[in-house]
């Protein structure tokens, strides 16, 4: 050996801590030491040093690069020792001694417009696997994906002490996380004063499988939207009677006693299903006027009816622009020939041509709107592509149909808009239906006396299916009007001024009576609960100025205070005898709430935050208002988790039992932090500009 490898040798070894006068010793004593070493394998000899050598230059001891703690290292011992002394070492900075140790770390709290805080943290094995159980119910991800490969890795290179645990482990952490959600969530609907309203709907799975989502509405003490999926159960069959059971079974598991309104879709099922909870709850006092405004038909399945009459008057021009849009997303080439003609022809538009679902008019309204921008680019492709009009069924597009879509377009607009406006369910609802009802009617009205043959024999057939269910306003759910007239950006002006341009003055005078009438049966029933006497109520509801004061001796006022206690008694007569004489006191919370000027219609004003501002001058009307306002005209709320459901079950997943769904899919509502949905497909415009952008470069 040259001595610069001696010296090299020497180098190292003492850099990892061994003598160098062992390497030395080996050398002059001529120890079989010259023959070839092998590069040790084990990962233990990153933190630990041989020190001490046999006569055949075999490791007999090693000392940790950390404590310095010698132990023996025979080959024919293994490396076990040696590995437990590192997950033990206190001086090595990484190993589990270190559990209770915190560091800082910036965190956020995973809510939308959050910002990151500095907190303490240390790893934690239970928190983590919470954390792993709730990321695998609200981003819906399989059971499976503990004992994925590339999670595994991930979890290795970013926290290497997470224990893995098996997929069932996690199916048990689902559930458990599943009942402590319930619980909360029990609590705070058993323990409010407030009623309950719901949605329901029913879905059938690929398995073949009928299940009901039973979705809750409420606004809680601090004016807040709530919605809250309680169930997701199989129902035996679409009886009408066995829905109204499985709704009773469901609320009487939750401890629900107390309901305002039931919203359904117009299927005959449903009108059973209504009737038999009505006469159920009402028994116990469970609904308000004895159940008369409970049943709450879905606004978007009447809307959806309506525009299904206007489409099929030009059915066959949507099948042609259907069949256009299907072959230039049949294949690359075609998709690239057409964008080559939209460039030749110089539009503009950078919106995709969307291919619609034929069962859904909204799809059909998107794509309408976007073919219609590019109505030039087609008429070259047909120009230039010779198996363009063959290999079309109904053929091309011809100018008459382009001038029905254009038509359709303005109809579905309207309706595209305001079913989207009404379809919300994390803000109030039930006060925007009546205007967009009747800007719908005054739409059709319009429409169907136009010049324009095409669009108003879509208005007269539109207007007839409006007519069956919304004409008669005699048969118009009344806490709808009631939630406009509780709106103080419209009161009860604004109802009497827009039925006055449809109907004659005499039916509006009725109709307003009979709002009023239902507004004050209401109030007296919310009177009669929170125990106030009809004077009491009226006096009690000037806010600040009418605070109960204890006028009792035994108060918590001693003896030597009687004298304060009179002024105040004094003070007190004298406020009351202020009110009287101004008229205040004759008046009832109502009256005096529709004769204050009317709020100004601002894009900021939030009904239910001026609602919270003036709870205390409407002290019942104020609770009759959280209860009609959380009203939700639509069951987009409970349709909505079918989709979810879609996916939970899915074609691989359909093993998954009943009561494991519900527990994916309420908790999943439960826990999203969130108040946007869940986007589980790809954008197809991102889509494209990332192929396109990967094309140039």
């Amino acid at each position: 050996m040259s001595s610069t490898g001696e010296a090299n040798t020497v180098a190292s070894d003492a850099a990892n801590g061994a003598p160098a006068s062992t390497t030395i010793d080996k050398e002059v004593c001529g120890s079989p030491s010259r023959k070839r070493q092998y590069k040790t394998r084990a990962d233990v000899w990153e933190h630990m040093t041989k020190i001490k050598f046999d006569q055949n230059g075999k490791a007999e001891k090693a000392r940790c690069n950390y404590c310095h703690q010698e132990y023996c290292c025979v080959s024919t011992n293994g490396t076990s020792t040696l590995r437990k002394h590192i997950l033990n070492c206190k001086k090595y900075p990484f190993n589990e001694r270190n559990k209770g140790q915190q560091s800082l770390s910036f965190q956020s709290t995973g809510r939308e417009g959050s910002t990151n805080k500095l907190l303490n943290w240390c790893f934690n094995q239970e928190r983590s696997r919470i954390a792993f159980a709730k990321m695998i119910i609200t981003d819906e991800l399989p059971f499976r994906f503990i004992e994925r490969e590339g999670f595994r890795h991930f979890m290795s290179v970013t926290q290497p002490e997470f224990k893995f645990v098996s997929r069932n482990t996690v199916v048990k952490d689902c559930f458990s996380i599943y009942m402590q959600e319930r619980k909360k969530l029990k609590d705070v609907l058993t323990n409010s004063s407030q009623r309950v309203c719901l949605t329901t709907d029913c879905w059938t799975s690929l398995q073949n499988i009928s299940y009901m989502c039973l979705t809750a509405h409420f606004i809680d003490k601090d004016w807040k939207l709530h919605k809250r999926i309680i169930n997701f159960c199989v129902l035996p069959s679409h009886k009408g009677k066995d829905i109204g059971k499985m709704v009773e079974f469901c609320l009487i598991n939750w401890g629900i006693d107390k309901l305002c309104t039931i919203t359904v879709d117009n299927a005959s099922s449903n009108d059973v299903a209504v009737e038999y909870l009505r006469s159920k709850i009402s028994k116990n006092d469970g609904l308000l006027v004895d159940g008369k405004y409970f049943h709450m038909r879905c606004c978007a399945h009447i809307l959806n009816l309506i525009v299904r009459d206007g489409i099929n008057e030009v059915s066959e021009s949507i099948c042609r622009i259907r069949g256009i849009v299907k072959y230039i997303r049949s294949s690359p080439s075609r998709a690239s020939q057409f964008r080559a003609c939209v460039d030749q022809e110089r539009i503009s538009s950078k919106a995709l041509c969307v291919l619609d679902v034929p069962t859904r008019w909204n799809y059909t309204y998107l794509m309408l709107e976007s073919a219609l921008k590019y109505q030039r680019a087609f008429e070259r492709l047909e120009d230039q592509d010779s198996h363009f009009a063959s290999d079309l069924r109904e053929g091309p597009p011809m100018g008459s149909d382009w001038d029905n879509a254009r038509a359709l377009v303005k109809f579905l607009k309207c309706f595209f808009e305001s079913t989207k406006r009404l379809s919300g369910s994390l803000y109030v609802t039930s006060n925007s239906y009546f205007r967009e009802v009747f800007k719908i009617e005054n739409t059709l009205v319009t429409w169907s006396k136009s010049s324009d043959i095409n669009l108003s024999l879509m208005a007269i057939k539109m207007k007839e299916k409006f007519d069956k269910y919304w004409g008669n306003i005699d048969k118009v759910n009344m806490m709808l009007l009631i939630a406009v007239l509780l709106d103080p950006r419209y009161k009860l002006e604004n109802i009497e001024f827009c039925y006055a341009k449809v109907y004659e003055v005499g039916k509006v005078k009725g109709l307003i009576g009979r709002i009023m009438g239902a507004l004050t049966t209401i109030f007296d029933h919310y009177q009669r609960l929170h125990s106030l006497g009809p004077s009491s109520s009226k006096n009690h509801s000037l806010g600040e100025i009418n605070k109960p004061v204890s006028l009792s001796p035994q108060g918590s006022r001693s003896d030597d205070d009687g004298d304060n206690v009179i002024d105040d008694e004094i003070e007190v007569e004298y406020k009351l005898h202020r009110q009287v004489r101004s008229g205040l006191g004759s008046k009832s919370e109502i009256d005096r709430f529709l004769e204050d000027e009317i709020e100004d219609q601002t894009p900021s004003f939030d009904i239910l935050v001026w609602w919270k501002a003036n709870s205390s001058k409407y002290r019942i009307l104020s609770q009759v208002a959280k209860d009609v306002l959380a009203i939700p005209v639509s069951t987009v709320a409970s349709e909505s988790a079918f989709s979810t459901g879609g996916r939970v079950l899915d074609q691989f997943r359909s093993s998954l039992t009943p009561k494991i769904v519900e527990c994916l899919i309420c908790t999943q509502d439960w826990l999203r932090a969130s108040s946007q949905p869940i986007e589980v497909e790809e954008k197809l415009e991102d889509l494209q500009e990332i192929e396109t952008s990967s094309s140039k470069s």
